[in-house]
């Protein structure tokens, strides 16, 4: 199997990163990041109004980006050995298209409208579309969310269309049809021209979109008709059939091998949400949740069809045969905010670093700018070591991490975090712990969910950023679960993972799980509950959901 290599490519919420991998043992060949140029400088998007959008070049341009970058690193004669491409991305992250598959902002008319951009799986502009998704689906006598948890989210796809139809009347007259992230990257590869011909992935169609093989596709014409006539006949402008992440989307079009310097043999694969391929990637096992934990944390559960026919797991984002493994169930939820609440305390603790420090009379303009990157990169280094060394006391300051609403259990985009318990003596590192605490928590909630609905959970499997750079995180995280939590050895479980597909898109392994097996670095870190700081979480457990009901 030597010298038959494969690329992993995982679309991030700020960056894309691209590996070319060693299909026989996994092995990083090379890799490469590209941050998001017009996303960085914050354009399209209004946070105050929860709207973010993403322009299409920035996915166009980060692709050639790091794909040539990649084989320039391989070095000399690396190209002529690739054999498969697979894309994750984030999600829900569709946008509006013409007939021909084609971003409306990638059209001259277009390009400056963020309505015709990608809307961003953390968008929440469309909180209304999702409540009265949620209230229109009461009317019916079969119960068209019951496979996404029983609840609708204004991240998902259906919220995200309705209101751009309702916002634009331009979209309303140039949009064909809406389309996934995951789904577009390999149709642009392969060359499509027809959306109808683009090979959408069950992942995005299940957990999202409404798909299920039970209703024979999508609900019926008029679901959506009377929830809202904009939406009338749009099915047909969809899809019917859905496909695995295992399976080809076809080949590598000639113009874009002849742009990134590839064979025209290349195999494309179905793409998929990083969720998903970054528990591939991060080798998980049925019945252990795989949490991805980024600025946000999506966490995957898979099971054996047999064992989990018939339960429904409710208030979490979906469940759909085949969305990771095939054959499997796949299981998804997650926490709207996890590095983001972090993130968040650093941009308020930062706010006179940002705003005062350049008008200083005492340092010049380079000094300031050293001293502001210094002290910003410090602060949650140092507000770690300082909380870690705080007592753990049950009525110390409590946090509910609602800061970008609740994705699970039970959505509610609309939620809002809290602290209590302050007073005169509370200073950064105590608001730090218990926003760390509050994070774990939610994870917590997510797992007592799927024990109570019952689907065990045996075990923890981190990924991700955090997972990897706060050992204080992770040991706060297995105390709160009273469970260890492995670590997995890949710093990249996404791309890893979609270059797992990638090898068997192309048929050099009859199925993910070999390319798991073969392609899996393991695990290289395990935490494990202290005992005695299991039962002071435990109390304070009881207090986070007490004080989470409350701002319900």
């Amino acid at each position: 199997m030597g010298n038959k290599f494969v690329i992993g490519v995982d679309y991030g919420t700020d960056s894309v990163r691209s590996v070319i991998l060693d299909a026989s043992n996994g092995d990083e060949v090379a890799s490469s990041v590209f941050l998001y140029p017009r996303w960085r400088d914050g354009l399209y998007c209004e946070p105050s109004q929860n709207q973010f959008r993403q322009h299409p070049l920035d996915y166009v341009e980060g692709l050639e980006a790091t794909i040539k970058d990649c084989l320039y690193k391989a070095g000399a004669g690396a190209a002529q050995n690739i054999k498969a491409i697979s894309v994750d991305t984030t999600g829900s992250t569709p946008v509006a298209v013409d007939k021909h598959g084609t971003p409306l902002a990638l059209l001259p008319e277009f390009e400056q409208n963020p309505n015709a951009m990608f809307v961003l799986w953390k968008d929440h502009t469309s909180t209304k579309e999702a409540a009265q998704i949620n209230e229109h689906a009461t009317k019916f006598s079969i119960n068209y969310l019951q496979y996404v948890g029983g609840i609708y989210s204004s991240e998902w796809f259906w919220a995200k269309l309705l209101h751009i139809l309702r916002a634009d009347e331009s979209i309303r007259g140039a949009g064909y049809s809406f389309v996934e992230h995951c789904d577009w990257i390999p149709f642009l590869l392969t060359g499509g021209k027809d959306v109808h011909q683009m090979k959408r992935g069950v992942c995005s169609a299940g957990h999202k979109a409404l798909w299920a093989t039970e209703y024979g596709g999508f609900p019926p014409n008029d679901f959506f008709t009377s929830l809202d006539p904009l939406l009338d006949g749009y099915t047909s402008r969809l899809f019917t059939e859905t496909y695995t992440a295992d399976k080809a989307a076809g080949t590598i079009s000639t113009e874009w091998a002849e742009r990134l310097g590839l064979p025209n043999t290349v195999v494309i694969g179905v793409g998929a949400f990083d969720a998903h391929m970054g528990a591939v990637g991060g080798q998980i096992e049925p019945y252990h949740l795989s949490k991805v934990m980024g600025t946000s944390t999506c966490d995957m559960l898979v099971a054996p069809l047999h064992e989990v026919e018939g339960k429904l797991i409710k208030g979490i984002c979906g469940q759909v045969p085949g969305s990771v493994i095939p054959g499997m169930m796949g299981m998804e939820a997650g926490q709207s905010a996890f590095g983001d609440t972090y993130a968040w305390f650093r941009s308020i603790l930062a706010w006179p670093l940002n705003n005062l420090l350049k008008e200083s009379s005492v340092i010049d303009n380079v000094t300031a700018g050293l001293l502001h990157k210094e002290l910003t990169d410090k602060i949650i280094s140092s507000l770690t070591t300082e909380a870690q060394k705080l007592p753990l006391e049950e009525n110390a300051e409590l946090a509910v991490d609602w800061l970008n609403g609740r994705r699970t259990p039970d959505a509610n985009q609309e939620l809002k975090a809290i602290i209590s318990g302050l007073n005169l003596g509370t200073d950064a590192p105590r608001i730090f712990k218990a926003l760390v605490e509050a994070t774990c928590f939610g994870a917590k909630a997510i797992v007592d969910r799927f024990n109570s609905e019952g689907v065990t959970v045996k075990g923890l499997i981190g990924l991700g950023g955090v997972a990897r750079k706060s050992p204080y995180i992770m040991q706060v995280m297995a105390d709160v679960m009273d469970m260890p939590i492995r670590i997995h050895k890949s710093e990249q479980t996404c791309a890893v993972g979609a270059g797992m597909f990638a090898a068997t898109a192309a048929g050099i392994y009859n199925k993910v799980e070999d390319a798991m097996t073969a392609m899996g670095p393991g695990f290289d870190a395990e935490y494990t509950p202290n005992k005695v700081n299991v039962q002071l979480y435990a109390r304070r457990y009881e207090k986070y959901v007490a004080l989470g009901k409350g701002v319900e």
